[in-house]
């Protein structure tokens, strides 16, 4: 059974096609140097920018793809679906809207051409040492000095921290109002007393570049406070609501390729005169897997759906994000053992997947907060 899909448009079809194709001859055949360099090449981004890849949901006006967020979904996709591991959507679908929303018009116009074309890399510093999705637990300060502001901290995990040409930074704008107390700023990483740690050697998901950054009095314009001053969590709690739904989408897409990948795997193999497939075990277990695919599948699309027409509330987005991770991890470990010892070498792409996907349990809010978010709706 193979699952009609009705939630994209003609367009959002060809645009597939469209970046498929930019997957197939400009990424997968550098993938294993960006592995090896623990980052993506400036190149590639500035590609991606002429190809139109980058920031499809933003106005046109200001440099964007003048789509919706089923363009954005197609980019994950057929990245999970090719394996590429890149972090456009960061960049394109959780910061740089922020940008659009919150953002003056001086500000959209100063930043935003420039993010559309991959000339300014965006990152996010939420996650602090010992804070971990505890938003209201943010140390980073953020003192208001004349026409500045001055800004002393620590971020950790941070996606493009080393590539990044300009930050949303998450800091403590008064210290005594905890939630209340959050403001949101743009760091260009240029400036002065702004210092990247070192690169983090994570698990998996080895090209995308994830940092430590710190901040030593770095003093920006008043004028790149983002929204209001306090208002930051709130902005934070609004726009994770897309960050976490893309997760899912991402997840659907993969077990979707990587169950066709091993049911080849399985029917080529051989043990003990037949075929690895011809064992009950097997069938069974990839009969699971399918059916936890299709399931999947029929839910992400529907909130897909309703993403387009109205947007998520967390609660959603939080099912969404939870059910899918799982789901995928769970089917990952069944399938890495179908492989037996080839299951664990790098050079098949159960094993990367199997390194490259624990982490979406974690990241975007740990799917323990996800329980405590949707409990609080029973």
């Amino acid at each position: 059974m193979e699952v009609v899909r009705h939630v994209y448009r003609e367009d959002h079809e060809q645009f597939r096609t469209t970046v498929r194709r930019f997957l197939e001859r400009e990424c997968l055949p550098r993938q294993e140097q960006w592995w090896a360099d623990g980052i993506v090449d400036r190149e590639t981004w500035l590609k991606a920018g002429r190809e139109g890849l980058l920031c499809t949901a933003l106005p046109v006006e200001y440099g964007g793809g003048g789509g919706d967020f089923g363009h954005a979904a197609i980019i994950a996709e057929e990245m999970a679906f090719t394996g590429c591991s890149i972090s456009f959507g960061l960049h394109s679908d959780i910061v740089a809207p922020y940008i659009v929303r919150l953002g003056t018009e001086a500000q959209k116009q100063k930043w935003l051409p420039g993010v559309c074309a991959g000339e300014t890399v965006l990152a996010v510093a939420i996650t602090e040492p010992g804070g971990g999705s505890d938003v209201k637990a943010c140390r980073t300060t953020a003192v208001r000095d004349g026409d500045e502001w001055v800004i002393n901290g620590s971020k950790t995990f941070i996606s493009n921290g080393f590539i990044s040409d300009m930050v949303m930074v998450v800091c403590k704008t008064d210290p005594s109002a905890g939630a209340k107390g959050i403001s949101l700023i743009m760091v260009e990483t240029g400036r002065e007393g702004f210092r990247r740690g070192r690169k983090l050697q994570k698990v998996g998901m080895h090209s995308q570049d994830t940092a430590e950054l710190f901040f030593d009095n770095v003093r920006v314009p008043a004028t790149n406070l983002l929204g209001e001053e306090n208002k930051g969590f709130g902005y934070l709690m609004h726009d994770l609501a897309q960050e976490r739904f893309i997760i899912a989408v991402s997840a659907a897409a993969r077990l979707e390729r990587l169950l066709q990948q091993t049911v080849e795997y399985v029917k080529d193999r051989k043990a003990f005169g037949q075929t690895v497939w011809d064992f009950q075990n097997t069938k069974f277990k990839l009969a699971d897997v399918k059916a936890h695919s299709v399931a999947l599948r029929t839910m992400v699309d529907y909130y897909l759906g309703e993403h387009m027409r109205r947007g998520l509330t967390g609660e959603e987005a939080a099912i969404a994000k939870l059910h899918a991770t799982e789901v995928l991890w769970k089917c990952i470990d069944d399938m890495v053992q179908l492989h037996g010892g080839y299951g664990y070498m790098l050079e098949y792409p159960i094993a990367r997947a199997f390194v490259d996907t624990r982490v979406a349990r974690v990241y975007g809010g740990s799917n323990e907060v996800m329980r405590e978010l949707i409990s609080r709706k029973l």
